[in-house]
Parts: C-alpha cells; sequence; structure tokens
C-alpha cells in the first residue's frame, strides 16, 4: 500500500490541476500588444493617410517621407504593421516588390547597430553574408546596405519605432543617411516613417533632416473612453469565451484606460489581468472587483522596477520628502525637502548636492509620476513648489530603495530635526 502511494505522489504534477482548469479565455495572446489585428477601429483616417502616401511604392515611384506622432497606446504601430502588410501583399499580387523594415528604436539604438540591422533584415534564408554586430566602419556598413537595396530592386519601407529616444541617445546623423538614401540607390528606392511618442522630438534636428523627414506628418489622438470600449469589445470576441464579462467590467477598463492618456495597451492590459484574476479566484466571470484588484497589481509591477533603479541621489530626494510626510506634513516646500535630504547625507556620509540641484532631482520625480510637485506663486516673496508623494498605498517605497541600496536603510532609521512652519 505505501509502495502505491509513493508511486502516485511520483506521478503527479503541480501543474495537473491548472491544465484542468476551466479557463475563461479562447486565446490570451490576442489581448496582448504584439497582436496586430485586421481591424482597427477609430483609425481609419490614419489608414487612409498611410495608405495614400504608400500606394505610390506600388508605382514604382518614392513615397514621402512621413513622421506618425502620438501617447503610447493611440495605435501608431499597429496602423503601420497593418498598411505596410497590405502593401506587401498587394506588391506580391502584381509582382511589384515592396519590403518593410521595422526597427524598434529602444532596443536598437545606435547609427551602426540601426543600419547593419537593416541590412541584415534583407538577407534572404539561404545567405550567411551578416553584418557583425560591431567592427566595420560605419561608412562601410551603409555602402553594404546601398548595394544589397540595390540587388533585391523594388521600394523599401524603413519603420524607424520610438525614433524620438534614437535622436536623444545617438543624434539625427542616421536619420540624414536615410533620408539621403535614394541619391545613393540606383536600382531601388526607399521611404522612411518614424513613429515618435514626442511631438517636440523634430526640434532637436538639423533643419535639412527635419525638411527631409516631416514631408507628411500624421497625428494619432488618444482615444477617449467610448473608443477604448469598442477596441475591448472587438478582442473580447476572439480572445474570451462567450458571456464571461461581467456588467460594467469593459466601461471600467476603459474608464480607467482613458485616464492614462487615452492608452489602448493600458485597457487590453487590464482586462487580460483581470480575466487572471477571476480565473485565480475561480470565478466564471470576470467581475469589476477584479479589475480593482488587476489595476493595483499594474501599477505595482510598473512603479516597483522605477524606484528601485533611480539613481542614488533621486533615491535620497524621495527619501526625504517621505520623511517628511511621515512626520505629518503635507505640501512640503522645497526648503523642508532640502533640509531633510542634507541631513540624510550626513546619514549615509556622503556630500549634499546644492539646493538647485535637488529642485531638478524633484522635477525628474514629478515627471516619473512619483511625486506632484505643484509651483505656486507667494506674491512678493517669490514662487514655490507644494510637494507631495503619489505612490499608490499598495506599494512601499521605503522596502523598495532599501532592497535595492541596504545602505539607505540608515537614512530611514536617523533621527532628523524638523523645519517649523510659521
Amino acid at each position: 500500500m505505501e509502495c502505491k502511494t509513493e508511486d502516485r505522489q511520483m506521478t503527479d504534477n503541480i501543474f495537473d490541476g491548472y491544465l484542468s482548469r476551466k479557463t475563461l479565455f479562447q486565446n490570451k495572446e490576442f489581448l496582448r500588444h504584439n497582436y496586430h489585428p485586421n481591424n482597427l477601429p477609430h483609425r481609419k483616417n490614419e489608414i487612409d493617410t498611410l495608405s495614400f502616401n504608400l500606394v505610390e511604392a506600388l508605382k514604382g515611384h518614392i513615397p514621402s517621407n512621413m513622421t506618425l506622432y502620438g501617447v503610447t497606446g493611440a495605435g501608431k504601430t499597429a496602423v503601420t504593421n497593418y498598411v505596410c502588410s497590405q502593401l506587401e501583399e498587394k506588391g506580391e499580387q502584381l509582382n511589384r516588390p515592396v519590403q518593410t523594415v521595422i526597427v524598434n528604436c529602444r532596443q536598437i539604438d545606435t547609427q551602426y547597430r540601426v543600419l547593419s540591422h537593416i541590412g541584415n533584415s534583407l538577407l534572404e534564408d539561404h545567405e550567411i553574408d551578416e553584418i557583425p554586430f560591431t567592427g566595420w566602419p560605419t561608412d562601410r556598413v551603409f555602402s553594404e546596405l546601398v548595394k544589397r537595396m540595390d540587388s533585391r530592386k523594388g521600394v523599401f519601407i524603413i519603420v524607424l519605432d520610438e525614433i524620438d529616444h534614437l535622436v536623444r541617445k545617438a543624434g539625427d546623423d542616421l536619420l540624414y543617411n536615410l533620408t539621403n538614401l535614394n541619391s545613393s540607390l540606383k536600382s531601388a528606392r526607399s521611404c522612411v516613417i518614424g513613429i515618435s511618442n514626442d511631438l517636440k522630438f523634430t526640434d532637436f534636428l538639423d533643419p535639412r533632416v527635419r525638411s527631409r523627414l516631416g514631408q507628411l506628418d500624421v497625428v494619432f489622438n488618444p482615444y477617449d473612453a467610448q473608443q477604448l470600449q469598442d477596441i475591448l469589445r472587438e478582442r473580447v470576441k476572439i480572445a474570451l469565451h462567450q458571456d464571461v464579462i461581467g456588467d460594467g467590467v469593459i466601461e471600467m477598463c476603459a474608464g480607467l484606460a482613458a485616464q492614462e492618456h487615452g492608452d489602448a495597451r493600458c485597457a487590453l492590459d487590464l482586462l487580460r489581468v483581470s480575466t487572471e484574476k477571476a480565473e485565480l479566484s475561480g470565478s466564471e466571470k470576470v467581475e469589476q472587483n477584479h479589475v480593482k484588484i488587476a489595476q493595483h497589481q499594474i501599477e505595482a509591477d510598473q512603479m516597483t522596477p522605477v524606484i528601485a533603479k533611480l539613481p542614488n541621489q533621486q533615491k535620497v530626494v524621495l527619501a526625504a520628502i517621505l520623511i517628511n510626510e511621515k512626520n505629518g506634513l503635507k505640501n512640503i516646500q522645497t526648503g523642508e525637502v532640502y533640509s531633510i535630504y542634507s541631513q540624510a547625507c550626513r546619514h549615509l556620509g556622503t556630500n549634499a548636492l546644492t539646493q538647485r540641484r535637488v529642485s531638478g532631482l524633484i522635477s525628474s520625480l514629478d515627471m516619473l509620476g512619483l511625486i506632484t510637485a505643484r509651483t505656486i506663486s507667494k506674491g512678493r516673496y517669490g514662487r514655490s513648489k507644494e510637494i507631495n508623494s503619489c505612490i499608490p498605498q499598495n506599494i512601499d517605497p521605503v522596502q523598495i530603495m532599501v532592497e535595492s541600496e541596504a545602505e539607505l536603510e540608515d537614512i530611514f532609521n536617523g533621527t532628523y530635526k524638523y523645519q517649523t512652519r510659521l
């Protein structure tokens, strides 16, 4: 009897229960960012604008270079992928060679790497002459790219996603070379599509690059709550089983995402994680309480690495704000933050930065969404900031900072002399 029990325990697997559990999903992948649907609600005008320009490639002409602007989750990448895939499909039907090369400039963020990535993406499966990851002069990589494009002929659509990140890191030399590519090509043609979350990134470009890249600008406005509901309902049809969404769930996901700049990715994430929470709890339907739980988890998942990866001095400034709040202060003044910050630096045995530089770090924390720093006028006494933390209650920033840098524990265990408010 004992032997049979041991045999059963050896054959049991911790995943058996999960695999046999009823799932609410038909296909979870349809709620992820990397899924690009053929139906894109509320983006017809943008699709038409791109299509009207890129149809020139099917005629053997050069489409205008384009820059697509809009906040994260506004559909820029999805629309571009959809239009370009349709373009390539029609090119095959008409025997008009058109090829799209998409570069994520947050991952591939130097001139050399972008050029080598484009060049290597043009290789056929049987070809092995890859441009090395590093080691060639940039002009040799560029010459090899031109040679490969000419040998394949046709029109090449080069899509630079998150182009603003590339410009901030590497400057605009690459854009100058790519927008000037047609002057070097003999048997091929090319156009560049830049996708940016920053409406002002072209302010940093050389005027010649700006005029070439910005031949046609398309602005993607954020989705509103009603539009996000339409997007979610389309995805629910293919991603979830029928009748598993409770009353008000889609409206709640859309409303919360609309507050986050109309981000469709945020809405999809919220719906997917809410469904996972419902499934984990054994519920047969996704309800609004699952959305609230999911929102807290997503906030924690997003904010925890931001706090953990702050530079040391920014962590000390954030700690000074939290220590002031622990002492009961609200609408903290810059001077009050600096006073505790200076004392915290002494606890650490490090030199304090000037108050002006600390004021800059406060602005950076505000941009990251960890605090609010509202500038107020005090009349003849000048201007000041009212500073408050805005980290969700389910996140413990002290624990996160101490786990990332153990010596910061001395700050939170130290004693402080607080400024007296008049």
